[in-house]
Order: structure tokens, then sequence, then C-alpha cells
């Protein structure tokens, strides 16, 4: 190749690739065009429904002079709990042990004197936690009141829910795009313009769970069985609509 060629190739290739740069930027922007015009809005919708279930937390506490009888003590009246549990008509796969534990227990001296007294062991406590659902609601109390009779004598809280809420949360999809669709309107009238299309809709991640309505479960040694309100459980769904303004 003539030496004298090779600046002119090179400067034409140079050329060349800048020529072709240019003309896709301009497609680029040709093809891109100016940003649609949008609102943005969030809905949130509810709905109620009563609880079919119940879930139960309590635990059984003994204490002893030694970890030995202390546990045999918990094992027996857990024992005795489970088994109303089940004569209850409460199945296996509802009922779970969610804590258990053994733990010193100890007298604290009064050093105010600057004395350097060591504790004192004076015995151990074992605490098993146990949770339940109960499906059946009608017989909560009763159910309550066999537990602390047996032996239930810690903590002890109720949760209602819904063993298949599918339905009323659809409901409340339903109304959060509704609440979506009302606020965009009242915007785009305040604003002087018209909602088009719906471009995208989000919904807020994570399942939605019914407001928890715990309860103290506590035994009136007066009553028969105890007493329980049910209520109702509200869902709540939020969603994100994003809306093309009409030009």
């Amino acid at each position: 190749m003539n030496a004298t060629r090779f600046p002119r190739l090179l400067t034409g290739v140079v050329f060349a690739a800048a020529l072709a740069g240019f003309a896709g930027t301009q497609a680029l922007a040709a093809e891109t065009g100016p940003r649609e015009p949008v609102i943005v809005v969030s809905g949130e919708g509810h709905s109620a429904t009563a609880p079919d279930m119940a879930i139960l937390s309590f635990s059984v506490v003994k204490d002893a002079k030694t970890a030995r009888e202390a546990l045999s003590a918990n094992n027996k009246a857990m024992s005795d709990v489970l088994a109303a549990l089940k004569t209850a008509g409460i199945a296996d796969r509802d009922l779970q042990t969610s804590g258990f534990a053994i733990n010193p227990q100890y007298v604290y001296p009064d050093n105010s004197d600057g004395g350097n007294r060591q504790p004192e062991l004076t015995g151990y406590q074992v605490a098993n936690s146990l949770t339940i659902r109960v499906r059946d609601l009608a017989k909560l109390g009763e159910i309550i009141d066999s537990a602390v009779t047996l032996g239930v004598n810690q903590g002890g809280s109720i949760q209602f829910t819904n063993d298949k809420p599918d339905a009323v949360i659809t409901e409340a999809r339903k109304a959060a795009v509704a609440d979506a669709i009302a606020k965009a309107k009242v915007l785009a009238e305040a604003a002087g313009v018209e909602i088009g299309r719906v471009i995208e809709i989000s919904e807020n991640a994570g399942r939605p769970e019914p407001m928890p309505m715990m309860r103290s479960m506590a035994k009136d040694a007066g009553a028969e069985a105890v007493p329980i309100a049910n209520g109702e459980n509200s869902y709540t769904v939020s969603v994100s609509v994003t809306f093309a303004i009409k030009p």
C-alpha cells in the first residue's frame, strides 16, 4: 500500500465511524422522543372479615430444688395439657413446642455494706412453651380454661386470624386500585388535565396480614369458661399506579 494513502484511509475510517455514531444518536433521540407526562399515585384498600382461627401461646413453668424435679413436674403438667387439648379435638399439626428452658434460681445477698457475698443457688425453673391453632372458635374459652386448670401458669396470648384469607385480600386489592383511580382523578382535575391509560400497577411487597388482635389469656376462678370476643380481622393492601395524561 502506498504510504501516502494510509493517513487518508485512516482519516476516512474515523470520519465514517463518527458519522455512524452521530446517526445512531439522532435515531435514538428520535425513538425516545419527549418524556410522556404521567400521574403516579398510591392507593390503599381495606377489607374485614370474622376470624375463623385463633393462635394461642402459653407456658408451663415449674420450680423445684433440683433440675430433675423441676423437669419431672413440668413434664407431668405439660403432658396433661397436651392430652386435654387432643381430647378437645386439637390435631397434632396444630400443636407446636415454641420454647424450652431450664434456668437456675439464685438469691442475691445484700452487699450494700461492702461485703462480697456470693449468690446462693436455691433451685431450678423449667419453662415449656406451646403454640396452638384452634380452628373451632366455639371451643376456645373451654380450651383455655382446661389448659390453665391442668398447669398452664405463665404468658398467654390470643391472636385471631383466618386460615384462607385469599377472598378478603382480593377485595382489599380491588379497593386499593379504586382508591388510586379516585386520587388520580382529583389530581388531574386540579391540574386541568385528564388521566389516560394505566401504564403500570405495582403492589407493595409482603403478604397482607390481619391487624393482630392480642388479648390477655387469664382465668377467672369463679367462671366456668374464659369469655372470648372474636371481633373482626382487617386486611390492608397498598398499590402504586402510574397513569398517562391525555394530550
